[in-house]
């Protein structure tokens, strides 16, 4: 009902794709009914965006087509080279978004609906998996995968993150200066490249880094659920161990969060088990007796239980704890079922 008055008041929108225009007015009839329903005060009123940080990106609704072997076509842009007109060919398409990276490339990502996967075949095998710092993923059968290492690509999006802040700041005083000395033709922002080259080449490099952590979290866990049925994980507080500033950085990079949303979806999928159990006194409990010997340093890698006199690797430990707590009845679990 927006739609028309609008497209009378501002001609230009008539040059957008109208499906786009039509998820714009139904996202925010659904922000308003979000804002009166809610009783708790946490949904707040919807706002107008900001022009100075636009989302580059658009969301239009299934009107993909698939034209010939390499080209789908999408209204108002035209025809669009893909190698993945294969996989789309018995599906239906539900919706389409065209981003701009900050990287200055385009990128088209489809929503569409496809057939259920085949569910994996059983193994008969359980794990518990203690996430840390030092190693990613510590397995109770003893088994460590280190941590995901990006420090050339970090080192090099720190430098040219230096040389983007230095450039613009340089190239913002021109400005002023073109402006103070009121030049008929004063320059802008844009018009310097040196500025704009550090800003693509920070942000390549920061994809490099997110992407090689994607890729790396997707093939650990498409291997955990293949080899295992049941996976017991800790149900961390990402946000309120990041308060430790010592090692909130080292938290973040780790993406423990990424970790267990791949696992939840994977294992649903696939027919596999998921569980959560709480964290609590899983490095101090001796998993062999069951001896709880109280808190200990960080530095700590190895201990010996003092009533049992079993030596400990603190990790490995903590992982078979965790595993007991999924597979013991009565405890306080967070179950994603298959």
């Amino acid at each position: 009902y927006l739609l028309k008055p609008l497209k009378k008041e501002y001609p230009f929108l008539k040059n957008s794709d109208s499906s786009s225009l039509q998820l714009v007015n139904e996202f925010l009839n659904q922000s308003w009914k979000n804002f009166f329903k809610d009783k708790t005060g946490t949904v707040g009123k919807p706002r107008f965006h900001s022009r100075r940080y636009l989302k580059p990106s658009y969301t239009g609704k299934s009107i993909v087509k698939i034209a010939g072997r390499r080209y789908l076509y999408l209204p108002k842009l035209g025809y669009i080279k893909t190698s993945k007109t294969g996989v789309l060919k018995d599906v239906k398409i539900k919706r389409y978004t065209v981003s701009l990276e900050p990287t200055g490339k385009y990128y088209l990502s489809i929503q569409a609906e496809v057939k259920e996967p085949e569910k994996l075949k059983k193994t008969g095998r359980q794990v518990g998996i203690d996430v840390g710092v030092a190693d990613f993923a510590i397995l109770s059968n003893g088994l460590k995968y280190p941590t995901f290492d990006a420090t050339y690509f970090e080192k090099q999006s720190r430098i040219w993150q230096s040389k983007y802040s230095r450039r613009r700041h340089q190239a913002y005083l021109l400005c002023e200066q073109d402006k103070n000395q009121k030049v008929l033709n004063p320059r802008s922002l844009e018009s310097f490249s040196n500025w704009q080259r550090a800003r693509q080449l920070k942000a390549s490099y920061q994809k490099k880094v997110a992407n090689k952590r994607k890729d790396y979290l997707h093939k650990l866990t498409t291997h955990l659920v293949r080899q295992y049925d049941v996976i017991a994980i800790e149900d961390l507080k990402v946000k309120n161990l990041q308060k430790n500033h010592c090692l909130a950085k080292a938290i973040a990079n780790a993406s423990w969060s990424m970790f267990r949303q791949m696992l939840e979806y994977k294992c649903e999928r696939y027919g596999k088990k998921l569980i959560a159990v709480n964290p609590r006194n899983t490095s101090r409990i001796c998993s062999k007796c069951g001896f709880n010997s109280g808190a200990k340093p960080l530095e700590i890698r190895e201990w010996t239980c003092p009533n049992c006199q079993i030596h400990h690797d603190r990790d490995i430990n903590a992982a078979v704890n965790i595993l007991h707590k999924a597979t013991l009845s009565g405890q306080e679990l967070a179950v994603v079922n298959s």
